[in-house]
């Protein structure tokens, strides 16, 4: 064990889990006899906050639905061809060609569908690349494939580009894809259209394809827009993730996608789409009524709704990156520009009786009955994530008990 004691019983092993060190974190506080209300940054989940809610049109569909009795049994395996359908027409919008809806699988939330484009991949002495940091389920899933995982990492002096140089490196005759996050989790980043076009080349040149993690697409609020990845499928193949869960604030819905944005059509050849869909008929996908009421959530949800939560978003990366100027041993190498969640860099030098990133997340939860997410668990020692998707006071407080913790263990000469 790292450190002597201080993993805090957590594995920093290949089958490192977010869920798995926030439970273990929980746990820590519930130890303790603080009566500090718990205020947790470290789950990418809004909707337990009220200034975080999904839309009425999305309520009254699933609703509607239900109560029609007309979707109490099974649905196709690949999902209802309505849903196919309307999420076709939905990312549609935003290429240069049109989807169909053969493109498209339904899947049981984002994670099913990472699930299901490494099955699709994997074959004997295959690797992946996988950015760093990045999203531990697709090591998790990797594992259970016996894909190999190489990593990329992302530069934070370049506002967490992709290196493309390590990606010419790494990509050899059995690498399968590479995996592109964007808007970003964990990092909070958006890729320009330029460097998006950059990877498509370099995996265009590599010959190999990308999976497209956009579950929080068109969640930017900084200088660049949300480009898809699939508007460069006529360049190189894509698979494009995705799902309700973010943009309409319903993880616990479990709707997404596995999309096979390939306009030049590698992924339409019969023998390819048999496999997936034979796939498909082992899988367990989202309850038939969430699926009947996605074509009235995409098609009526008003843009309105979509413009408070930015704004929202915006906001409190504005308070989260005002408060950590405040905090010496805590930096940011970037402004949030999208999605949910930020890296900061721990300066342990500065502190006293802590180890690394671990130990910090654990003896702050202990201490201030406050959770974020050691960076370890998503590929960076002697980083933290934080997740700013809460409401604003919440977020206040646990910034303030964060300040508070680090003065308290800043090293006697730097006291603050």
């Amino acid at each position: 064990m790292e450190n002597g004691t201080l993993n805090h019983g957590v594995d920093t092993g290949s089958t490192i889990t977010i869920k798995g060190i926030l439970s273990l974190l929980m746990q820590n506080i519930e130890e303790q006899t603080s009566k500090k209300r718990v205020i947790s940054l470290g789950m990418g989940d809004p909707s337990a906050y009220s200034c975080f809610h999904t839309t009425h049109v999305a309520q009254e569909a699933v609703v509607d639905a239900l109560q029609s009795d007309k979707f109490n049994g099974y649905a196709p395996t690949v999902g209802l061809p309505q849903t196919r359908r309307a999420i076709a027409e939905y990312l549609s919008r935003d290429l240069p060609y049109k989807l169909s809806s053969d493109d498209v699988f339904i899947t049981s939330g984002c994670t099913q569908a990472i699930d299901v484009s490494l099955a699709m991949l994997a074959h004997p002495g295959a690797n992946i690349l996988l950015p760093r940091p990045g999203f531990p389920i697709y090591e998790l899933c990797a594992g259970f494939r016996h894909l190999e995982v190489r990593y990329i990492d992302l530069l934070p002096d370049k506002g967490w580009e992709v290196d493309l140089d390590a990606v010419d490196v790494l990509a050899d005759q059995n690498t399968v894809a590479l995996v592109v996050i964007n808007p970003g989790n964990p990092c909070g980043n958006v890729y320009s259209f330029e460097h998006l076009k950059k990877i498509a080349e370099t995996a265009k040149k590599n010959k190999i394809l990308i999976i497209a993690d956009e579950v929080y697409g068109h969640l930017a609020f900084g200088k660049n827009p949300f480009v898809p990845m699939g508007v460069f499928g006529s360049e190189v193949p894509v698979l494009t993730l995705g799902s309700l869960s973010k943009r309409w604030i319903v993880p616990g819905w479990r709707l997404g996608w596995f999309v096979t944005s390939d306009p030049s059509g590698m992924y339409r050849e019969p023998k390819t789409v048999e496999r997936i869909k034979k796939y498909f008929d082992i899988l367990g996908g989202p309850a038939t009524f969430i699926q009947a009421a996605v074509p009235r959530i995409l098609e009526q949800t008003d843009e309105a709704f979509f413009k408070k939560t930015i704004n929202l978003l915006e906001h409190a990366s504005d308070i989260l990156c005002d408060t950590i100027k405040e905090i010496p041993c805590i930096t940011c190498p970037l402004k949030p520009e999208g999605s949910m969640a930020i890296m900061v860099k721990l300066n342990i030098s500065l502190l006293e009786d802590i180890s690394d990133d671990i130990d910090f997340c654990f003896k702050l939860a202990k201490e201030e009955s406050v959770v974020i997410l050691p960076g370890t668990a998503v590929g960076l020692k002697n980083w933290v994530r934080i997740t700013f998707a809460v409401d604003s006071s919440f977020l206040e407080e646990g910034l303030r008990r964060t300040k508070s913790f680090c003065q308290r263990h800043a090293k006697q000469l730097l006291r603050y």
